[in-house]
């Protein structure tokens, strides 16, 4: 069974030449400092914070609708300030999360509702579970499994999960195409083709 195509309307994304599929309905602040590698799509809603300090982003990466990426900031005696977030290859961001981490690596799955606190560092090939709130330095650890509220260890992953990861965001990709309307019929038109 071939998995189904995830439509979206065409004039609500703008593509990128890179293919970056950005929705118009996603809010961008300081878009100079936002950093998308290619092929990642950000979905309605989306609140990317490029105005307080660097977004990078990798290939392959979903944000999730109403996700807010915000990069981490630490208070000094004086003032505070912010630090650049990264994020690599093939993450899966889901609808309604706030990320606020300092780092994700590559091949994560972050799922929805989920709260991810400043300074975070989420390490490669990791899962992050739904309702899932992450104590702020939170360091998880490559292949592990949190959850729940404060985020713990659930369990662990297998070592396959990293060709998972990249199966599941380059899949979601591809599938990810603009909504196809059904052509035009003539059978109600006269005999010149034009409808009446």
């Amino acid at each position: 069974m071939e998995p189904s195509v995830i439509s979206y309307e065409k004039v609500d994304f703008i593509e990128t030449a890179s293919g970056n599929k950005v929705s118009r309905k996603s809010v961008l602040c300081g878009s100079q400092n936002i950093h998308l590698n290619g092929k990642s799509i950000i979905k309605a809603g989306a609140i990317l914070r490029g105005d307080l300090a660097l977004i990078r982003i990798g290939r392959f990466c979903i944000i999730g609708e109403n996700a807010v990426l915000r990069p981490p900031y630490k208070r000094f005696k004086g003032g505070f300030a912010f630090f650049p977030l990264t994020i690599g290859d093939n993450v899966f961001i889901e609808d309604h999360s706030v990320i606020n981490a300092a780092s994700i690596g590559s091949n994560v799955m972050i799922g929805a509702g989920c709260v991810i606190s400043k300074r975070c560092i989420l390490k490669d090939n990791c899962r992050i579970l739904p309702g899932t709130v992450l104590a702020p330095d939170t360091v998880v650890p490559p292949f592990a499994v949190f959850g729940g509220s404060p985020g713990r260890y659930i369990g662990e992953l297998p070592e396959s999960v990293a060709e998972i990861h990249r199966a599941h965001s380059s899949s979601y990709y591809k599938r990810f195409q603009p909504h196809l309307l059904p052509p035009l019929t003539t059978t109600q038109g006269g005999a010149d083709g034009r409808l009446n």
